[in-house]
């Protein structure tokens, strides 16, 4: 604030001249005036905005102006002598905080030339009315830092029907920034091809950060966590790479930037990150009636153990479509509406040796026998026994990982494989899950 006062002896001019610097976004909210002239003397009579003359308010401060803000600013008798001039403005001060839009989709609260400047969408306001809720949406060769950016497609909201390469570079909004979350709130391009179940034609590849394997055909709804590393200038690129046959392709993913000393940042080599009591767990491209199981993956996928909760037990979704469940089929030929039996462990003829999925520990709910409990699990049904029913498995070893492995080789021994769908649950420390 810096006030300047001259006066002479015959006429005295006073000039008061108001500076704040607030932290976040500011909004100065000031009522219509118009000028009027009486007895020779101009004076400002404030109105509302139909035109009508509004009375000033008795006290000095409009409702909602921070006094103590200004009295730090310029002193207890500034205030009381400008009273009547500062009744006309409330300085209004918000976070740059997250918001929901009136499109449904994710956004920042900032001011409504802030979102122009940034390149956002204002969608619905924020701030009981004084900021917008500003949507960033990036496509096919642009960069961005924004925090939950949506990667759409050329054309969004249409479909995309054509070929090439669309890349979205990904930079930090912050050196504190450890992770980027992917939410696949759109995401359906070409499946793989049927003999080896490999993404020749369309593929999804993220460079700069964990080593992650290509994934294609419908992931709507499934997520990843992407290494963001260290050091300030660490870009992260998504690329969809697109070929072959006309496909009615769409996508439209968030990103979401994770700081490093939060409590929702996945563990170190987790591709996917599951929180809660209880969730859903599917690989990618899973679908019941045309899904099929991707080759070439490697990857783990971590759940954060609850507060009092010291085991966790996994049971294969209900599969409305089929006459057999193909909610867990990951090996063998499981084309028909027979049965295919399960597989464990890594020696003997009904071992998991090419694709798998690892349960630390795992043995069958309810068993009454004292039995080895084992890690791998494959075939056509979900079971820690050689069986052709299912059964909900659980496991205390923690911390709860669940890692997936599939080789590039599917034809001829395993056919038509889904991959799996996962109901989880957590379950209370007692004697049966210690600590």
């Amino acid at each position: 604030m810096a006030a300047v006062r001259r006066c002479a002896t015959m006429l005295v001019l006073c000039a008061l001249t108001f500076e704040f610097v607030v932290m976040g976004a500011e909004v100065i909210d000031g009522s219509a005036t118009k000028d009027r002239t009486l007895n020779g003397r101009r004076r400002q009579v404030a109105t509302e905005p139909n035109g009508a003359r509004r009375r000033r308010p008795s006290a000095g401060l409009k409702p909602g102006l921070d006094k103590s803000l200004v009295n730090e600013t310029l002193g207890p008798s500034a205030v009381e002598r400008n009273g009547k001039f500062l009744s006309l403005f409330t300085i209004v001060q918000f976070q740059n905080q997250g918001c929901a839009a009136s499109s449904g989709d994710n956004g920042t609260c900032v001011t409504s030339a802030e979102c122009s400047d940034r390149g956002g969408v204002a969608s619905g306001p924020c701030a009981n009315g004084y900021g917008v809720c500003c949507v960033f949406l990036a496509t096919c060769g642009q960069n961005t830092k924004e925090n939950c950016t949506y990667f759409v497609n050329q054309g969004y909201p249409g479909p995309y029907d054509g070929t090439g390469s669309c890349q979205l570079t990904i930079n930090k909004a912050h050196p504190d920034i450890c992770q980027f979350r992917l939410d696949f709130d759109q995401f359906s391009i070409a499946g793989p091809e049927s003999i080896d179940h490999i993404c020749n034609n369309d593929q999804f590849i993220v460079a700069g950060g964990n080593p992650t394997s290509a994934i294609c055909g419908i992931n709507t709804g499934n997520h990843m966590y992407i290494d963001a590393g260290v050091g300030n200038t660490n870009p992260v690129t998504l690329n969809f790479v697109t070929s072959g046959l006309s496909f009615p392709r769409n996508w439209k993913i968030k990103i979401c930037q994770i700081p490093c000393n939060t409590i929702y940042r996945a563990e170190e080599g987790c591709l996917q990150y599951f929180t809660g009591v209880s969730g859903q767990i599917k690989s990618y491209n899973y679908d019941p009636a045309f899904g099929l199981q991707l080759s070439k993956q490697d990857y783990s996928i971590c759940i954060r153990k609850e507060r009092n909760f010291c085991g966790i037990q996994y049971a294969a979704c209900p599969d409305t479509v089929n006459n057999r469940t193909h909610a867990f089929t990951l090996s063998g030929n499981t084309r028909g509406q027979t049965a295919v039996s399960s597989n464990t462990g890594t020696i003997g003829p009904n071992s998991c040796n090419e694709d798998w999925l690892i349960i630390p520990c795992a043995t069958n709910v309810g068993r009454t026998e004292l039995l080895a409990c084992v890690d791998r699990i494959c075939g056509g049904t979900l079971n820690t026994e050689i069986s052709t029913t299912a059964a909900t498995v659980f496991s205390t070893v923690k911390p709860f990982r669940l890692t997936v492995h599939t080789n590039n080789i599917e034809a001829p021994s395993d056919a038509g494989n889904r991959g799996f769908c996962l109901n989880y649950v957590q379950q209370p420390c007692s004697n049966n899950y210690e600590v």
